[in-house]
Formats: C-alpha cells, structure tokens, sequence
C-alpha cells in the first residue's frame, strides 16, 4: 500500500505547480538552506538549483517532483509575508491613516486606504496588520532617495524582517520603551508599535512569550527558533525597577546583584537566569518542557550591551528607528545573542547544530544523534601546539617558559613595514588598500577539522588535510616563485615572508596551519614535515557562516548605493560617502563586519577573570566552539590570500609593498587614487591581484597621504618602520599609539 501511496505522491508533485523563482529562493533560505545542500540532496549541480531560482531554467523530471515536494513542505513552514522587504526609516513610517486594517472590536479587520509607498535607500512598507492592541507611531514623509550612481544597477530587494507565520508575526524583537503618559510601548520591525500592559519585569516577560508574537524561524533543519529579544531604553529600566547604569563594581562584574529586587521578582515568577547573571544580555528562561522553549533575551543599551566600537550610536537612537537598526541586522544575520562576537560565534552553531532528530525506529520514536558536519556537542582537546599560554595541557612547563616556533602554533595576521626605497621616496604619496572583508573570504571553501586531532611524525604533506605541521620553510626563496606554471624573479628584501606575521624569514622549524605550508609547495618549493596534529574528521564548516556574513553585508552596501557590479570609477565614487546617505544602515554594515572579526576571536577565547590561574581550564573551553585550529586556519588563509595578491602585483608592475597591517596594504604611487596603484587594462584588473570592488576578498580605498607625511611621522617617532598602514586612513599618530 505504502508503494501505491508513494506512486501518488509522485504523481502530484510531477504536476504541481511551482512557485516563482524570487519565492523557491526565499523558502530556501528561510529554512537555512544552501544552494549546495539542495543540490547535494536532488544529486544535480550547484548551477542548476542556482539557474532554478534566477529563473533562467526551469526543473524537469524526475528532478522536478523532489523539488516540487521540498518548496510545498517549505510553504507549509514558512508561509509568503505580506511583506517583503527591509524595515523602514523610523521617519519613513506609514502615517496611522494609510496603515493597513486594524482589527475592530468585533474582530473584523476594517477597511483602510492603500498605504503610501516608503522612500529611502531601503524602502520596505510597514506590516500593521495588528491586534487590538497595536497601533504604529505616524511621522514625516522620508527624505529622498539619492539619485542612482552612473553604472549602478538597481539595489536587490532586502532580507524582509523575519516572521515567519503567525508564531512570529511580529519580528525577532522590540525596543520596549515608555512615552509621556507613562504608557509601555514596545516598537517592533516595520514600523510596529505594541501597547505593552506588563508592569513588572516577570509581567513582561510573560507578555512577551505569550502575546507579543515575537522571534525568528531557525537557520537550519535541526536548529531551534530564535527566543525574543526585548530591548530596553532608559525610561523602561525606570519602570521596571532596573538601574539607568551599573555601578563601578556591577561593571567589573557584568551584572546587577543577585540580591537586586528585580532578580528576586523573577525567582519567586520562578524564572531563571543564566549563569552570566542579569547583566546588559541578559537570557530570562525556565527549563524546556519537551521542544517547548520558553526564554526571553534582554538587551540593556544603558549598560554598555551594544559597544560603540562595533554598534556605533545605535545606542542613542530613539526607539524606532534602533529597532530597525537590530531588525534588519536580525533578519540578515540572526537576532543577536549578545556582543557581535558572541553572535558570530552562535550563528557558526545555529548553522550547524551539533545534534538532529533520528530517523523514527519501530515505535515511532525519534532520538537525538549528531548532526553531521557539525562540531559536535562535546569539546575536543586542541593539539598541544594549538593551545595557548595557560592551558590546561601546558601546566607541566617551567612557569616563565617561553615557547618559541617549534613549540607553538602562531598564525597571526600581518603587522609588518619597511623603510621606503630611494625611488619610492621620490613619488608624492603612500595609498593605502582595504581587503574587504578579508578574514570573511579567508573562511569560504575553507576545509577544517570537525574532531579531535591525531599526531602523527614524518607525515607526508597533504594540502587537503586540515591540521598544524612542524616543518622547516626557512628554505623558500622570494626572489624566485612560482606564480601559476612560470617562475618570476622577485626582490625579497621588499616582500614579507607569507610565513610569519612580522614578515621575518623562519630560521627554522616552525609550526604552521595547512594553509601556509600549502603556499610554500605553490610557490614551487619542497616540504617535509617532521610532525603533524592533523583532523581526519574534517569539512567546510565556515561555508554557510561565510555565506550568510557576506550576502548580508552585500545587500545593505547596496542599500547604501553600492552595488557589487560597479566599474572601478564608479565603485569609488559610490563609497565615497556611502555611510551619510543611510547612517542606521551604516550601523548595520559595522556590526556585520564586526561579527565576522569577534566570532573567529571567540574560537579562541582567553580567560575573562574569574580567578583564573595558569594551568586551569576556563569556562570557554567548556565549548565544542572552542577551537584555536579553526581560527589559526583562517588567519592562515587570509594572510596566505593577501600574500599571493602581492607577489602577482610585483611581477606585473614592480611595485612592492611599503607597510600592511592586517587587511590593509599601503603603495608608495604618485597619484591619490587606488586607480594609480592597480594594473587594470581596458576596465580589466590583474587576474589574481587586487581588484577593486564591494565582494568580499576584494579592495576599497583606505586613504592617501603624502610620502612627506609618512617619513616625517618616522622622523618624529625615530622608528624607520613604524607601520604607517595603522594610519593612513586619516593620517593621525599620536605619542600614545606608538607606546610612548
């Protein structure tokens, strides 16, 4: 019977109508889905399910009937938004009269006029279908949008707010704030606004698991929704009996008093709090009954919970529009967890939860297992090498001994300048180049290791396997590499070594990620490694983090009018300026940033106080995302990407290097413009140099100053290679930055 059943299935789904390309395209991605998991899974190439949803080809059988089946369960999952698009401008927002119907007292939506179309670099229109208690907060008509620039295409529709059915009609969070009459408000993505009736903090805490409709669908089959995140500005801190600032000794320790009213209101609510205590995130929940979750996450502004390193003044921005700040973070990103790098670090896990539902055995019951391609529920040992100073694993060593290469894993980016040439001396002034996103693009294709390593002596070198080798690289010859199949003469004395970060030639053995004992064998020399900790379990864990980090930093840069197709010329003219035209957005683009930089730090996460001592464990390496290889890996490949760049820059133009720092590399060229410095032919740049463009592993400008300005800044700070990539952006050094 069950074959005859099947038999139907089939036949339905062969003559099933399929959605629009633009809608298979967001039931994949809004069940966190890859391109090449739903090619892997129909057993067809990634450009096919790419050429499906572009709508430049359409699905055949048999093919077509599994991709019928997959887009009809998606639909059930994840039904169409009324809205598609990105949250406006706080002063974009639709006025109450042209609002969408408000349900009546008799629960019958009223008839309302069209709504008024949003302007802006992002137009999204509100979704104000709300209950009784919403209403949207009316405002000024929005600026203009500015003019296209020439060559520019038209910006792609952003990643819509995500709700995801009724469960989350109402966006991933809420900024909960209280107006002059003392009313609660909580304002929502899309221009939402919520009366808020709780009037305590285990009050609102029920108000926003039970009623609030708040939270985002998960990023991948086996994961889990994300909870609510609450936002609470000054005057909501008043109402709920929170201080308006921690103290000096709440600061030092990250969180209110144990034996503050407000945590004892949630205890007796029987609410819980994690162990980080109620801090600026704070995580408000009670234990999980079965697959139901019940956890609300507080996000305290007034206590330093968004850095202005990476948030700018998100945090001194009314309601409104701080909620379209988060918002369209959360719906390209995820709902933030915590600092940028804590939500790095959990969207890795969110794409990849460690666990998954079993097929059902005999009795229909379905148990836990390990979701493959993850890493796991449980932490693995680092390899020796791999660890840092202060582990567990080093406790047996000398307390002041210093490891030195051959005893310790050190891939680090560049931080390395020379002094200017005679010639270079004579040119009028020093450009600095940007890799965008750079350690981003080092993670993508990147295989690393999943398990726990396994130390093997004399291996022989395997490109393929990720892992730490102890060889000897100081034999590699800069002044005679291999670029493709041709070798080129090179002067070394003005390169870096691509294998240190201090640009100094190894001396000896030395211990070093796959990716930089790799490029030694590219550039056309032996390796023989005299030992290994090398990961047979293995996979490219960063692909879908990679993806995600970066289609969320190319849409809001092309809501800010730089798209990714731009000519040279007109690239450089859409960045200039590019942060004005949308400042909350271009919040957006720094936190994103900022996430992919502080989610690899958190692989390899130092102690934070706690009375720890050297040679005990410390609460991140309680973590299976504690994993120093993984970092060093795509520090390896970033700076190894950067190196490869350069020596093809030098064999075609001549041109070397004065000083880079991390991301950043700075020419000596007689022009200002990145143009004076890149090789490019006909509109065409250098195939595998630098290239100038939005893409992630591509450049923008940095800024350019004189070559007067740089050696008089050496001059001053008698330092013949201070690093002047530190400051060539806006030419500023002072006494302080050089350790003086």
């Amino acid at each position: 019977m069950s074959e005859l059943f099947d038999a139907v299935d089939a036949l339905v789904a062969s003559r099933s109508p399929l959605p629009p390309p633009a809608e298979r395209k967001r039931l994949r991605a809004a069940h966190g889905l890859t391109i090449d998991e739903v090619a892997t899974a129909l057993k067809v190439r990634r450009a096919t399910v790419s050429g499906w949803e572009s709508g430049k080809t359409e699905p055949r059988p048999p093919e077509r009937d599994a991709y019928a089946r997959l887009l009809k369960q998606l639909a059930e999952l994840y039904p169409a938004p009324a809205d598609a698009t990105v949250p406006p401008r706080a002063d974009a927002t639709v006025p109450v009269q042209d609002a969408a119907p408000v349900a009546t007292s008799t629960g019958t939506p009223a008839p309302a006029e069209a709504p008024a179309p949003s302007a802006g670099p992002a137009p999204e229109a509100a979704a104000m279908t709300v209950s009784e208690n919403t209403r949207t907060s009316p405002a000024p008509a929005a600026a203009p949008a500015p003019a296209p620039l020439p060559g520019a295409r038209k910006a792609p529709p952003a990643a819509p707010a995500a709700t995801g059915g009724p469960r989350f009609d109402n966006g991933p969070l809420a900024v909960i704030d209280v107006d002059t009459d003392g009313k609660a408000l909580a304002y929502c993505t899309g221009g939402l606004v919520l009366d808020v009736p709780a009037k305590s903090l285990p009050a609102l805490v029920d108000w926003t698991l039970e009623e609030a409709k708040l939270g985002q669908p998960k990023l991948s089959g086996p994961g889990k929704p994300a909870d609510p995140l609450l936002v609470l500005t000054e005057p909501a801190l008043k109402r709920y009996g929170l201080p308006a600032a921690l103290g000096e000794e709440e600061r030092i320790a990250g969180r209110i008093p144990e034996g503050h009213k407000v945590v004892k209101q949630l205890t007796r609510a029987d609410w819980r709090l994690t162990k980080r205590g109620f801090g600026p995130w704070a995580r408000i929940y009670r234990p999980a009954q079965g697959s139901e979750r019940a956890c609300v996450q507080l996000c305290i502004p007034a206590w330093n919970a968004l850095d202005t390193r990476h948030w700018g003044d998100a945090g001194q921005l009314p309601p409104a529009e701080l909620a379209r700040v988060l918002g369209v973070y959360a719906s390209r990103v995820m709902t933030p967890r915590g600092s940028t790098a804590v939500t790095g670090l959990e969207l890795m896990t969110a794409l990849h939860p460690p666990t998954r539902a079993s097929e059902p055995d005999e009795t229909g019951r379905r148990r836990s297992q390990h979701n493959p391609g993850s890493l796991g529920k449980d932490p693995v040992d680092c390899a020796p090498c791999e660890a840092p100073d202060g582990h567990p694993l080093l406790a047996d060593l000398p307390r002041f001994h210093v490891r030195g290469p051959g005893e310790k894993l050190f891939e680090e980016a560049y931080d390395w300048a020379r002094p200017l040439t005679d010639a270079e001396c004579l040119r009028r002034n020093l450009v600095g180049l940007d890799v965008n996103m750079a350690f981003a693009a080092g993670a993508n294709g990147l295989t690393v290791g999943l398990g726990a390593p396994t130390h093997v002596r004399n291996p022989a070198f395997d490109p393929k396997l990720p892992g730490s080798w102890l060889v000897d690289l100081s034999h590699v010859d800069l002044s005679r590499v291999k670029t493709g199949k041709e070798w080129v003469e090179l002067d070394a004395a003005l390169l870096p070594s691509p294998f240190t970060p201090k640009g100094d030639r190894p001396e000896g053995p030395a211990w070093y990620a796959t990716p930089t004992v790799a490029y030694a064998q590219e550039l056309g020399y032996e390796v023989r490694p005299l030992e290994a900790h090398v990961r047979y379990e293995n996979g490219r864990y960063l692909d879908g983090w990679y993806n995600r980090l970066r289609d969320a930093y190319l849409a809001t840069m092309a809501d800010l009018g730089v798209d990714a197709d731009l000519p040279p010329e007109n690239f450089l003219a859409a960045m200039d300026g590019y942060r004005a035209r949308d400042p909350e957005l271009a919040i957006v683009v720094s936190a994103v940033k900022a996430t992919v930089k502080g989610g690899l730090g958190k692989l390899r996460e130092r102690p934070r106080g706690e009375g720890w001592r050297p040679g005990e464990p410390w609460r991140a390496l309680s973590r299976p995302t504690w994993r120093p290889d993984i970092r060093a890996a795509v520090i390896s490949r970033t700076r190894i990407n950067f190196h490869r760049k350069i020596v093809k820059h030098a064999a075609f133009t001549g041109q070397y290097p004065v000083a880079i720092l991390s991301d950043c590399v700075v020419y000596a060229a007689d022009g200002e413009s990145p143009l004076d410095v890149l090789p490019y032919r006909e509109g065409r740049p250098l195939p595998g140099g630098f290239r100038l463009g939005v893409n992630p592993g591509l450049v923008k400008w940095e800024g350019t100053q004189s070559v007067l300005w740089g050696e008089g800044v050496r001059e001053q700070f008698e330092a013949p290679e201070l690093n002047l990539a530190r400051y060539i952006k806006d030419g500023t050094v002072t006494a302080q930055d050089n350790g003086e």
